[in-house]
């Protein structure tokens, strides 16, 4: 349709063409209204639900009750993911992580239910380079340096959450992460934009 005949169209409409966007109702066309202000609450917006969980999740998903210390943590998590410029998906990742390897708790050593030497958020290893154990029960640092390796996987925005994390983490129950996804996302989705 040439522009001639989008704009008659549309002015028969009562819809103003202006630079190839449609403007809306033409105000000659406009009945005056006796309106009063009205207080509307906006809500932050919140992450698009596509974006978190692009996949769906996969199998059962478990869920915790999460005191104000785990809270704390997760949103350490969505800080440090979003300084070092990852989207929200690597938030989902990493909390999703977290949950399934400390349920968000910065664990030190457990003594001799500890598994090796692995600490913090992540359970991640001094011995294995992931840095000192004052480092790795730092919430910013253990976060940045997961990232850090998830960056370093090929197509990571692209697979099942599990994979991911899988492939950074190397755990011995590589299918656990999974269950999380949800959760994560929805703390994600809570605490993004906040």
């Amino acid at each position: 349709m040439n522009t001639i005949m989008r704009k008659s169209v549309l002015s028969v409409a009562g819809l103003a063409f202006a630079g190839g966007v449609f403007a809306g109702p033409i105000a000659a066309h406009a009945n005056p209204v006796d309106a009063k202000p009205v207080a509307v609450a906006v809500q932050a917006d919140k992450p698009d639900t596509a974006k978190l969980i692009p996949h769906g999740t996969q199998g059962d998903q478990s869920r915790i009750p999460l005191n104000d210390e785990q809270v704390g943590n997760a949103k350490a998590i969505i800080a440090a993911t979003k300084k070092a410029g990852l989207p929200e998906r690597a938030a989902v990742i990493s909390i999703a992580t977290s949950l399934q390897e400390s349920k968000l708790e910065n664990l030190g050593h457990l003594g001799d239910m500890n598994d090796h030497d692995s600490l913090g958020l992540f359970q991640q290893r001094p011995s294995s380079g992931w840095g000192t154990p004052e480092q790795i029960t730092d919430p910013a640092y253990s976060t940045t340096a997961f990232l850090k390796g998830l960056k370093q996987v090929d197509g990571w925005q692209d697979m099942p959450l599990t994979q991911a994390a899988q492939t950074v983490q190397v755990s011995a129950y590589p299918d656990a992460y999974a269950q999380w996804e949800q959760q994560a996302a929805d703390l994600v989705g809570q605490y993004w934009n906040s």
